[in-house]
């Protein structure tokens, strides 16, 4: 930490400045940075709400003020608010953009703890057990910053007619600096090194496997996800043709599923699980079951199943959840080995079982009402898929756990005997 360098009067200019450029005012650069966190994808959102409403209809019809509402609605959608779309509730938020702005929270405020770290106490007296209070104070006013910005997005965006959540706005912005903003600035600050230093071994450990096992089982789904469309790639297109949409508007389309792509790939995650999901009051998808009725015209939906009896192949797909958590556990001990089974074998579980539970809150936020009668039902029934999860994560990543334990035990006898 910069806060550790010798006197300012033993120190060379360079050394004075780049201590400086650390001790920033705390309180302002806090609430700056929280105004940009927020600020920087809006304004992605509203250059992507006028652009997608010149090329609906070249700009014939309404004004920049309607796409600059659309973005800005989008954008609160992202937050959790839902919105009214002619007297519909619509609550499914696109995830995509809110892992964009997931994104931008964790870079911004890491940029900000450093910017911050020559505050408070040096690392001895922090280690001494000195209170610091550097971390939570920037984490407070970089809260402030963000809600205010979308305090104000909802005043000048909402209508009537709309009628987004403020108070999910709200919610959602604080669940977002508190999970990703707090942590980011404790990282850049130093911080979280330190603090880490008095974390159990073990903590540490079943923590790096449940992001390991959690990481992999994402890109698994994803990859199954873009399989399943690939292979109905024709279908794909001829609902692209009913729609009858010109060469912008199809463009549009496209982002539109790519902001959507993150839900599809939590809908495929929970659908290996075993428990699957709805795509409208009645309906299920999973390997055991597949019953869908009418669905509105929308390219992505090309990759469900056919309704009817599941192939007998499908029932093959309940290895996989164990399967790759094992392989996450594994990848994850590789970089902190241990010789000891039952270490290897609460890392791998316990890790396993975090990742389920991370999962399964998730897949909670995937769905949600995207229209009128039926469609007030669409995603995965998260508990369910909470007890899939976890037993199969759990069982996966004690297997993996013995299984890499083993291995690096069978590695190091060799070295040991070299020794001797």
């Amino acid at each position: 930490m910069t806060a550790l360098l010798p006197d300012r009067e033993t120190r060379s200019a360079a050394e004075v400045g780049h201590d400086l450029r650390h001790r920033r005012p705390l309180v302002l650069l806090a609430g700056l940075a929280g105004v940009l966190a927020a600020a920087a994808t809006l304004m992605v959102c509203l250059a992507v709400g006028v652009t997608g409403w010149f090329l609906t209809d070249a700009g014939s019809h309404g004004a920049p003020r309607d796409g600059l509402r659309s973005g800005a609605l989008a954008w609160l959608m992202a937050h959790g608010s839902g919105v009214r779309v002619e007297g519909v509730l619509v609550t499914v938020m696109p995830l995509g953009i809110t892992l964009v702005c997931a994104w931008v929270v964790w870079r911004t405020a890491y940029r900000l703890g450093d910017s911050v770290s020559g505050h408070g106490p040096d690392a001895d007296r922090i280690a001494d057990g000195e209170r610091d209070w550097t971390v939570p104070v920037a984490a407070l006013f970089f809260l402030v910053g963000y809600v205010v910005v979308g305090v104000v997005t909802e005043s000048l965006a909402a209508t009537p007619e709309t009628r987004p959540a403020l108070a999910h706005v709200v919610l959602w912005s604080v669940l977002m600096c508190g999970v990703l903003g707090a942590p980011a600035i404790a990282a850049g600050s130093g911080r979280a090194a330190i603090w880490g230093s008095f974390l159990p071994s073990t903590l540490l450990a079943s923590g790096a496997a449940c992001r390991s096992v959690l990481t992999t089982w994402l890109w698994v789904a994803l990859a199954f996800f873009v399989g399943a469309l690939v292979l109905d790639t024709g279908t794909a297109l001829n609902l692209v043709s009913q729609l009858g949409t010109n060469g912008p508007a199809t463009v549009l389309l496209a982002l539109v599923s790519v902001l959507l792509a993150p839900n599809a790939v939590l809908f495929t995650g929970s659908y290996l699980l075993g428990p699957g999901f709805a795509v409208g009051v009645g309906t299920v998808v999973s390997p055991a079951e597949v019953t869908v009725g009418a669905l509105p015209v929308f390219p992505m939906l090309a990759a469900l199943p056919d309704s009817g009896p599941t192939p007998a192949w499908t029932a093959w797909l309940v290895l996989v959840p164990p399967v790759v958590a094992g392989i996450g556990v594994a990848r994850a001990q590789r970089r902190r080995p241990t010789l000891r089974y039952e270490e290897g074998a609460l890392h791998g579980c316990a890790g396993g079982m975090l990742a389920g539970l991370a999962f399964a809150l998730l897949t909670s936020l995937a769905g949600g009402r995207v229209g009128p009668g039926r469609m007030t039902e669409v995603g995965p029934e998260v508990f369910p898929v909470l007890l899939h999860a976890v037993t199969a994560f759990g069982i996966g990543g004690l297997i993996g756990g013995l299984a890499i334990t083993w291995w690096q035990r069978r590695g190091a006898e060799p070295a040991a005997e070299a020794d001797l």
